[in-house]
């Protein structure tokens, strides 16, 4: 840090330029902890909000509402970054960090569906929307501030910081997690942070904002951009320099494709699709899961920087490609070993007594409904979503026309039943008993209702999450200084948010919901990985044979 608090000469800046950089960093640290609790609570969200769908219906449309928030980060990265290179750095921080922490807490007041019917996920929406817009604007700002302040061999390390941000965000949310469900659960039993505990972590952030809009005050402008307005160099139109003029545009889309894909893919799947694949398909108690995630953050956390600082020694692509083709390789072996460590049973059963649905392939309709209208009554349909809810990997084999579907669990059958056409109360006794044969037949065959604990390879998990976080880190590390180095000073805020939140927002925030998707729809606990994996390689290829080495460049251009 000590760099950060020096000019490019080297003479000593004022003690208000450290103020920037922590301001900056903790600030994005805040927005990041209020996005955090939304993922990390997507399972009691989908019961409270989305009741009214049936299970993997209802959880898939809390992956969605999680990934609509990311959806709406670019046109924030537009707006917020037109203010940026048009009124200074600074206009635009206060205004994000307000939004962010006013629809966060409000969240943590709003009624569940069964106060509210649809009113209530409606609301819901508009509040990931406003999240959403409102961390659009803050990445690029915070990046640029700290990059503009650093000395030109030091702003991998010094960006790093911000980096970070995201790391202590994501902690901080876990933290309060799991300290309010341990809190509320002793004082209050095993059901009340389901019930309304869930709202506490939303609303503790109430006294987050307080504390970075107080810091957020105490920005100063950066050197950069000062210079610039002082100079009458500041871009009138940020829009048409950044995206109609091909020599800047050309750049956006080297770094969303060559740099932002991989980023948005390796990140989401090392932080937040671990926890969906934990949690929905090993069945990992909750209480491990988020220990897990703290104790992965917690060793990113140092990784940022250390990756940032190599960055400034060897250069930020070749730091970039080895993240990027550390996870390209690690996708598939990784949540293969990870599954043996956290539920070994699970990963016996698996390979000892597979599980196949034999059905009429016109009996089966694809198991993906976020928007919960489909019925999933035939023999087929019932079959696969008890499955798909169960986390089980399936195959499936064609059956004669017009026969029943039936469930074979190595050498065992279990027939499955249609509901179709009759009465619902009828129709839920039949979708009722055929879960209970198919349990019972998974557990004769010696398939976990959840993970054992005692069974658990705790080092085994964290092994694999360690070489998840070091691939993440070792892409995200160098990433600020990459992108503003790629930019022209007047027109850095707007040109640079925008590929970082596209990649971020619609590849990354989409990676637990897409993937959840597929799993859903093939039956394979595994297949949902095609989905970071094709966008990280083409990222590896793209850096590879297009991406110049930015490092050493200067910025007051």
């Amino acid at each position: 840090m000590a760099e950060i608090a020096a000019d490019q000469s080297g003479a000593p800046k004022s003690a208000s330029l450290r103020t920037v950089v922590a301001a900056s960093s903790a600030g994005t640290a805040f927005e990041w902890y209020d996005f955090f609790v939304f993922g990390s609570l997507a399972q009691i969200i989908s019961r409270t909000f989305f009741s009214g769908l049936n299970e993997t219906a209802g959880y898939v449309a809390a992956l969605a509402l999680f990934g609509a928030g990311f959806a709406f980060r670019p046109l924030g990265a537009l707006v917020f970054g037109r203010i940026g290179d048009r009124a200074g750095r600074k206009g635009a921080f206060l205004v994000t960090v307000i939004l962010m922490g006013g629809a966060t807490f409000a969240i943590g007041l709003l009624p569940s569906y069964a106060q509210a019917g649809m009113a209530a996920p409606a609301l819901l929406v508009l509040m990931r929307i406003i999240q959403g817009f409102a961390l659009g604007g803050e990445y690029g700002g915070a990046a640029i501030y700290v990059a503009e302040h650093a000395p030109h061999d030091a702003r991998g390390r010094s960006t790093g910081w911000v980096q970070t941000s995201a790391a202590f965000g994501l902690m901080g949310a876990l933290i309060v997690i799991l300290a309010s469900r341990l809190i509320i659960g002793s004082a209050f039993g095993a059901e009340a942070f389901d019930a309304w505990g869930w709202r506490v972590p939303f609303l503790f952030s109430a006294g987050l904002l307080a504390i970075s809009i107080w810091m957020r005050l105490k920005l100063s402008e950066s050197p950069a951009f000062a210079k610039m307005k002082a100079e009458g160099g500041g871009s009138a139109a940020p829009y048409a320099e950044a995206f109609g003029q091909w020599k800047n545009l050309k750049i956006v889309l080297l770094a969303l494709v060559a740099v932002m894909f991989a980023q948005g893919a390796v990140w989401y799947t090392a932080f937040f699709y671990t926890q969906t694949f934990l949690d929905k398909f090993l069945k990992v108690a909750p209480e491990t899961i988020n220990f897990v995630m703290m104790v992965a953050t917690l060793v990113s956390a140092v990784f940022y920087v250390v990756f940032g600082w190599l960055s400034d020694r060897i250069g930020r692509k070749p730091v970039l490609l080895f993240g990027m083709a550390l996870m390209t390789a690690a996708y598939f072996p990784g949540f293969h070993m990870l599954a043996k460590a956290a539920n070994p049973a699970l990963a016996e059963a698996e390979a000892r007594t597979p599980v196949t649905v034999v059905a009429d392939p016109a009996d089966c309709s694809l198991q993906f409904d976020p928007v919960g209208k489909a019925s999933f009554l035939s023999s087929c349909d019932i079959a696969k979503s008890v499955l798909a809810n169960a986390g089980i990997s399936y195959r499936n084999e064609a059956g004669p026309a017009d026969a029943p579907a039936r469930v074979k669990i190595g050498g065992a059958t279990v027939a499955s039943a249609s509901a179709l056409g009759l009465p619902k109360a009828d129709a839920q006794a039949v979708k009722a008993k055929v879960e209970a044969d198919i349990k019972a037949g998974l557990l004769a065959a010696g398939y976990p209702e959840k993970a054992d604990p005692a069974r658990l390879n705790m080092a085994g998990v964290l092994g694999v999450l360690l070489v998840f976080v070091i691939a993440a880190t070792a892409l995200y590390g160098p990433i600020a200084a990459t992108l503003v180095e790629l930019f022209p000073t007047r027109i850095r805020y707007t040109a640079m948010s925008l590929p970082y939140h596209i990649g971020t927002g619609w590849v990354g925030g989409f990676v637990p919901f897409t993937a959840f998707a597929i799993v859903a729809a093939t039956g394979d606990i595994y297949a949902g990985l095609w989905f970071p994996f094709a966008f990280t390689l083409i990222s590896v290829v793209t850096c590879l044979l297009l991406l110049p080495e930015t490092r050493g460049r200067p910025l007051d251009v």
